[in-house]
């Protein structure tokens, strides 16, 4: 049977409604665990520490390929331990600047992925929030600090802020000019 490789940052506890996704994404594809297919699952457990461990055993272990959920730093972790083993990772980075991939369009090397481009996506659900109440002066961006996505995500908030900013100020400047010329 093939023996897929399951490595996460998170507990197998906080991770078990996506967990179910998976096995039923695989069942999509005609692999049920224990009839037809294996899942070693690695869990670090909120320890980022023991990801490069975990990788290797499932490297010794030669799974068939290596599912690197959590982030980049899961998946670069993964990529460590191995450039042979197919790995498939999830990210809300864009997967090209963060290194794990060369193009969108061809991955190149062992690892190929999925990726929600999520900091990216935060200046546009931003522009779309602003859109529908522009008269907001205040916005707040929710976010788990300890995720290594959390950053860039609220640098680009912050620049989208300033932005919306210095066009409100541009408009207020042009509406006074034109009221004082009437």
């Amino acid at each position: 049977m093939p023996v897929v490789g399951f490595l996460s940052s998170q507990s197998p506890e906080g991770y078990a409604p996506y967990g179910e996704v998976f096995r039923h994404g695989l069942s999509e594809a005609g692999y049920v665990e224990g009839q037809n297919v294996v899942i070693e699952y690695r869990w670090a457990r909120g320890n980022p520490d023991q990801l490069s461990v975990l990788a290797a055993e499932l490297v010794r272990r030669k799974v068939d390929v290596i599912a690197a959920t959590g982030g980049v730093v899961t998946a670069r972790l993964a990529m460590t331990a191995t450039s042979s083993i197919p790995i498939v990772f999830n990210s809300g980075e864009d997967p090209v600047q963060a290194g794990l991939v060369t193009s969108l369009n061809r991955p190149g090397g062992n690892v190929t992925g999925v990726s929600w481009f999520n900091v990216e996506g935060v200046a546009k659900r931003m522009a779309l929030l602003h859109e529908v109440v522009p008269a907001a002066a205040v916005m707040a961006l929710l976010g788990n600090p300890k995720d290594p996505e959390f950053e860039p995500a609220v640098a680009v908030a912050k620049d989208a802020a300033r932005a919306w900013g210095a066009a409100r100020r541009a408009r207020s400047r042009h509406a006074e000019r034109s009221r004082g010329g009437l």
